[in-house]
């Protein structure tokens, strides 16, 4: 997944933008809220070809290997094309629908540094603060069009590399992967920080890191 149009949808000022801005009001969905402690994810729309319970586990599972703070939730909007051209161009000025966008609501300061990050400069840092007890911090967003995933799947435009032909659940795993990693503040504009990233969704995404992550 080294698409541009993948990239986290940020405000022209760099701060991060609310994920539910621009989502149809009304349109029809379901919202479970799956606990998978420290983390809790909030999943909203119909799940078609992964269930909502092996999503929420990719999730959890790339939360913890980018070392997200913790206890704290994340939302994945399961949407169309439609949902994602008219995201694409309100956040990113691109027309067109896009595969997943990612709405970061944490700066990128609040997670550990990782392979091809650069440390903010100190006067940049953001102040940390406190929640009420028994509130989590919501860490942003993922928006990925289900229709997107099943047609670059079978077109055979699916994978890390946009070439590959494989089923929509890998195609659909892998986006949210990808997603999840950008909320984190991961990016893959930097050669060496898209390679870490490459191989980090891969090792995610194993058979071996399922099976130990239950």
């Amino acid at each position: 997944m080294d698409r541009t149009d993948s990239e986290p949808a940020t405000s022209t000022t760099g701060r991060p933008v609310d994920a539910s801005v621009g989502v149809e009001p009304g349109r029809a969905s379901v919202e479970r809220r799956l606990y998978l402690p420290p983390w809790r994810v909030d999943v909203t729309g119909v799940p078609r070809i992964v269930s909502s319970a092996a999503l929420a586990r990719v999730i959890a599972a790339a939360l913890a290997a980018a070392g997200a703070p913790s206890p704290s939730s994340i939302g994945l909007i399961l949407a169309d094309d439609a949902e994602l051209a008219e995201l694409n161009a309100i956040h990113m000025g691109q027309t067109g629908p896009t595969d997943v966008l990612s709405f970061p609501l944490l700066e990128p300061d609040a997670y550990p540094l990782h392979e091809g990050s650069t440390p903010p400069p100190e006067a940049h840092r953001s102040a940390s603060f406190r929640l009420p007890p028994g509130r989590r911090p919501h860490l942003g967003d993922i928006v990925v069009s289900v229709e997107r995933a099943i047609a670059q799947a079978e077109a055979g435009t699916g994978g890390q590399t946009a070439d590959v032909r494989w089923s929509p659940a890998d195609e659909l795993r892998l986006l949210v992967v990808h997603g999840a990693l950008h909320v984190c503040g991961w990016d893959h504009a930097d050669p060496v920080e898209a390679a870490a990233m490459r191989s980090l969704e891969r090792d995610i995404l194993s058979p071996g890191h399922r099976e130990r992550s239950g």
